[in-house]
């Protein structure tokens, strides 16, 4: 497994990193069993970076991420914790919250669901509107001189507030949507962290599974995220799909998956860039891991490129009232 380090003074990661959060809801029922399974083949195949938040499922993805970890060395993950979403006790979603005294609340029950003494990489979920992004990595760099914290991150912010939030303090990374179908760094946000040194670890790269070439009509249930995301609904999906076949044909003649295919487009975007993979199972994790033996020359990304178009997707990756509220979207 290659590593890369996060940023100029980031920690080493796998260049890939599995994003948990599917084992704990959004995508519908997963089983604890196969979870915990895939987190220790992730360990032994070399992945090192595990990204959650403290609100997927209500604490129960640290919690499982604990387990998890347990009998293991602390040094043998790299934990990558957002923070700052609130939740109802009917999964209701209620703003953000990212106030100096509430990041170290949030951190004092973060550390005793996973069981660490340290959190590797901390950072806001997404921007508080009502607090200052330099209030909040301020706060951050206290925990880190207290010990509780290593690194810096970011999520889903926008160029001048990651141009703010780096006055601060050094950034590691920028975690935001990326892939095939969500190219919308590429114009600004991208620019400005190559510039300022700060790595992207991207999340989405099958965009929720659509360009995993898995993905049914239909095949979302109830409590899957997948019901009210604009990319799934009729009118949007079967051309959606329509291009995942396309991208198909050019998996097959590499002797690849569709999934493959995918994440190694982001991967061969830039050694700045880490695909996160939301496996769930050991078999979607060792189809993911086949992704670094997928070596994509300029005549494949040129055919990728005309096969998926840039903005070729139909619908918004995520309902139009959460993009309203995304620093990284104005």
């Amino acid at each position: 497994m290659q590593i890369h380090r996060l940023g100029k003074t980031g920690p080493e990661v796998s260049a890939i990193g599995l994003g948990c959060m599917g084992m704990s809801g959004m995508y519908g029922p997963s089983d604890r069993a196969e979870s915990i399974a895939t987190i220790h083949a992730a360990l032994d195949a070399g992945v090192n970076l595990l990204d959650t938040g403290d609100f997927y499922g209500m604490g129960h993805n640290e919690m499982l991420i604990g387990e998890a970890l347990k009998g293991r060395k602390r040094e043998d993950a790299i934990i990558s914790v957002k923070f700052g979403a609130l939740r109802d006790p009917s999964n209701g979603w209620n703003g953000y919250d990212a106030r100096p005294i509430a990041v170290k609340n949030f951190l004092a029950y973060t550390l005793q669901r996973l069981g660490v003494d340290y959190i590797d990489i901390y950072r806001p979920a997404r921007l508080d509107p009502n607090v200052p992004i330099e209030e909040t990595v301020g706060a951050i760099s206290d925990l880190i001189k207290a010990g509780y914290v290593r690194h810096v991150g970011l999520s889903e912010v926008g160029a001048d507030t990651i141009r703010r939030a780096a006055t601060v303090a050094p950034i590691a990374d920028l975690q935001i949507e990326y892939s095939l179908i969500s190219r919308g760094i590429e114009d600004e946000i991208l620019p400005v962290t190559r510039e300022l040194g700060i790595s992207i670890t991207a999340y989405g790269v099958l965009s929720r599974g659509l360009i995993s070439g898995h993905w049914q009509k239909g095949q979302q249930g109830a409590g899957d995220f997948r019901a009210v995301s604009p990319r799934f609904q009729e009118g949007n999906i079967d051309e959606n799909l329509a291009l995942v076949e396309e991208l198909r044909k050019i998996a097959t003649l590499k002797g690849a998956s569709v999934a493959q295919v995918a994440i190694a487009w982001v991967a061969a975007q830039g050694k700045d860039i880490v695909p996160l993979v939301g496996a769930r199972r050991r078999d979607r994790l060792t189809e993911a891991l086949g992704s670094r033996a997928v070596e994509l020359t300029a005549d494949d990304l040129s055919a990728i490129e005309r096969a998926v178009p840039k903005g070729a997707a139909k619908g918004a990756r995520y309902p139009e009232a959460q993009l309203k509220h995304m620093d990284s979207e104005k």
